[in-house]
């Protein structure tokens, strides 16, 4: 399947592993990649430019295919050495950076004078146009649905992204309840040329973290997220747990004065305690809606094998399917 995300990555199929915080290490990326999709390396998992570094050679020894490698831009008092981190990158002969969090405006002149290809992760159509403005080569169109940050918007991805395709020039893909061949060709459907995957990447055999999150993912439902942190304008879509329950009691309590301090013990360091320990009650860890789509733990490459043949079986059987029992095309209309 060729789109202009394929084409600009060099990649087989229009599916990217999102990057998640002690989620993608280069085993994941690697398989990903390998299989025709594009893997991430999660740069700020990597405590120093240094281990980075070493996390891109490692994924050099495992795949000949793209990679690209995550930077998630924080708040001033907590930057990491970007600079360094670009370095590394651009030294590991990584071509492609996906950026998120704050804008990466003041580090695009750095990664587009090593020739690197930017897609920026945005949860709104204000804040993708800006992210085109600047120079970034796609975005990646996070919906409401979304685990992690989904701004504060509430938007779903049935509006997001029509809203995106008649707003931008570049290429986009859709984040946020994509889990299957139904999401891509949804997606492909409302002008997306690609999809975006977190969620339904930790639950494969490659994914390198503890066995407890690969089941807690099979067994929920649609219904087992939270939303956390709103009164702080930080929201985040978290699966649910006793210190997310806690966390929310908290919240309720302190109202409007909820300050990050209040709930310090059920967000702080929990990843590892998660994703390496299997703790699942450490704290609130970000997962998205589409969990509930998630009923088996694949290998990545039976996960995206899947989706592709699924995803030609919609296409040529059943949407196809329409124009040929009404014995009678369309009329063909120009999309604004």
């Amino acid at each position: 399947m060729k789109t202009a995300i394929t084409e600009m990555f060099g990649i087989q199929h229009p599916i990217i592993q999102g990057g998640m915080h002690y989620v993608g290490f280069a085993e994941l990326a690697a398989a990903v990649s390998s299989a025709g999709g594009l893997g991430i390396i999660t740069g700020l998992t990597q405590r120093t430019p240094e281990l980075l570094a070493r996390e891109i050679a490692r994924c050099h020894d495992m795949t000949d295919k793209p990679f690209a490698v995550n930077l998630t831009f924080l708040p001033a008092f907590t930057s990491p050495p970007y600079p360094e981190y670009i370095a590394a990158i651009v030294e590991g002969g990584v071509r492609i950076v996906e950026t998120a969090g704050r804008s990466p405006e003041q580090y695009m002149p750095a990664l587009k004078a090593a020739g690197i290809k930017v897609i920026h992760k945005c949860t709104s159509v204000r804040h993708s146009l800006k992210a085109e403005q600047i120079g970034c080569d796609a975005v990646s169109v996070d919906g409401f649905e979304c685990g992690g940050h989904p701004g504060e918007d509430d938007v779903p991805n049935m509006i997001l992204l029509p809203r995106a395709a008649e707003e931008l020039k570049i290429p986009f893909v859709a984040s946020g309840g994509m889990a299957d061949a139904r999401s891509l060709i949804a997606a492909l459907a409302m002008g997306a040329s690609g999809i975006n995957m977190g969620t339904r990447f930790i639950a494969t055999k490659e994914a390198p973290v503890h066995d407890n999150v690969k089941k807690a993912l099979v067994a929920a439902s649609e219904l087992d997220t939270r939303l956390v942190m709103r009164a702080i304008r930080n929201t985040e879509r978290v699966l649910k747990n006793t210190s997310v329950e806690r966390l929310l009691e908290i919240e309720r309590e302190k109202g409007r004065a909820l300050q990050i301090a209040d709930i310090h013990d059920q967000v702080a360091g929990v990843y590892p305690k998660v994703m390496i320990d299997g703790d699942m009650d450490a704290g609130a860890w970000s997962c998205g809606m589409v969990v509930g789509l998630i009923h088996d733990v694949p290998t990545v490459r039976e996960l995206i094998d899947r989706i592709m043949a699924e995803a030609d079986h919609l296409i040529r059987g059943r949407l196809m399917g329409f124009l040929e029992d009404s014995g009678q095309k369309p009329p063909i209309r120009a999309v604004s």
